[in-house]
């Protein structure tokens, strides 16, 4: 069944001036336009600015929230499916757990600097709302949330593509991922061969050492990575090798 997003939009609601001001630079710092603005502002409306202003009918953003979280969550779990094909279901619920989980959607949030654009009564802006992580992670699920009903799936999955993506296929979540295992079953795939690691350098003092690790297929090497200890090192190694690979296959 097709859903009407129009058909569940919020009625339009009179926001002051300094409000619309502050959203119409969002918009176009953000490349987005919504077509109904009062999705917007809705998302960022805290429950406090809500009770500061009862009488303006004032919407808050838990609703908002409740989608985004489910529009999120899918748009992750498309994503993973599609690009880590050899992830057992286990590995794909541990990865996107990590990346929808309140730390990940605070730091998305603090780098796309949601917090000062959130609506806030006196009270929760005096005691530090602006920077509580809860509050944060809950804007970032409301704004994708807003961004699904004013444009659909498509450009949500164009944002993500922007903010969220890139950190997944660049590491940022790679302390659940198991890029040895990935590399292992890439390679038996096609049939090409043995994988060997070996460290081949040791940097910095005993307290605090680099290792750097080289994974090769038969006497090929395919990645060089570093970390912290031997393990990281072999697991970043991993995945630069499964990066050069899927390169490798596009220029084919």
């Amino acid at each position: 069944m097709k859903v009407n997003r129009k058909s569940i939009h919020p009625k339009k609601i009179v926001f002051p001036d300094n409000v619309k001001e502050q959203f119409e630079h969002f918009q176009k710092h953000f490349q987005v336009q919504f077509e109904n603005p009062t999705l917007l502002y809705q998302a960022f409306t805290h429950s406090s600015y809500v009770n500061e202003h009862r009488r303006k009918f004032f919407t808050d953003n838990e609703r908002l929230e409740f989608l985004g979280d489910a529009v999120l969550e899918l748009s992750v779990s498309q994503f993973l499916f599609q690009q880590y094909t050899t992830m057992s279901e286990g590995e794909l619920t541990k990865l996107r757990a990590a990346i929808v989980c309140e730390p990940s959607l605070v730091l998305f949030a603090n780098e796309l600097n949601f917090g000062k654009y959130v609506l806030l009564g006196k009270g929760e802006e005096q005691t530090g709302g602006r920077e509580r992580p809860a509050l944060l992670a809950d804007v970032f699920e409301a704004f994708i949330g807003a961004l699904y009903l004013d444009q659909g799936l498509s450009t949500v999955v164009s944002f993500l593509e922007k903010i969220v993506f890139p950190k997944i296929e660049l590491g940022a979540f790679s302390h659940v991922m198991d890029y040895k295992s990935q590399l292992q079953e890439v390679i038996q795939q096609q049939n090409n061969g043995m994988l060997s690691y070996e460290i081949v350098e040791e940097k910095g003092p005993a307290h605090n050492r680099t290792f750097v690790s080289r994974v090769m297929l038969n006497s090929k090497e395919l990645g060089i990575g570093n970390g912290r200890s031997k393990k990281e090192a072999e697991q970043q190694a991993a995945r630069l090798a499964i990066l050069a690979l899927k390169d490798y296959e596009r220029e084919e």
